[in-house]
């Protein structure tokens, strides 16, 4: 498999998971597109060992874990250190998800949790420490994921609905 060549099957795979890879076996998506469960586990065996399938994440309701307020802290890097950065800011308790941005000065989001808004600022003071600028934070109420619906052919995606 070369990178970015998913035939139907692949994509098929992919969608499914995406929906709920905790309680979706290989025989569920094999009765889906009629196949075996052994060709599904063979696809999704190669798929992850090609990395496009990076792993299985869990999706924890913060609020009801105790952590109530959920911050994207959106920051501006200097290029040459926004990699660096962005991996040692992962290290910061209470930080959930980084991400760089490839243009413009917002270059690098960061996703935290906490309890209360000393925990948020104590966030942001080490996110400053590091060197990332803050110019921006916003206060989430509730994130909602949703599977790539481009995995599909526009057909199928009616079907699903």
């Amino acid at each position: 498999m070369k990178d970015g060549e998913l035939d139907s099957i692949d994509r098929h795979i992919l969608y499914y998971l995406q929906q709920d890879a905790r309680r979706t076996s290989s025989s569920d998506i094999a009765e889906k597109l009629d196949l075996s469960p052994s060709t599904v586990r063979t696809r999704l065996n190669k798929l992850e060992s090609s990395g496009i399938v990076r792993g299985y994440h869990i999706d924890i309701d913060y609020d009801l874990a105790g952590y109530p307020l959920f911050t994207k802290i959106i920051c501006t890097a200097p290029i040459p250190e926004r990699d660096v950065l962005a991996n040692q800011a992962r290290e910061i308790r209470g930080v959930t998800a980084v991400r760089e941005i490839m243009t413009g000065e917002r270059n690098v989001y960061v996703n935290a949790i906490g309890t209360d808004h000393d925990d948020l600022n104590r966030i942001n003071e080490e996110l400053d420490a590091l060197g990332l600028d803050i110019v921006d934070e916003q206060l989430i109420r509730d994130e909602y994921v949703c599977p790539y619906h481009g995995f599909l052919d526009p057909e199928e995606v009616a079907d699903e609905e």
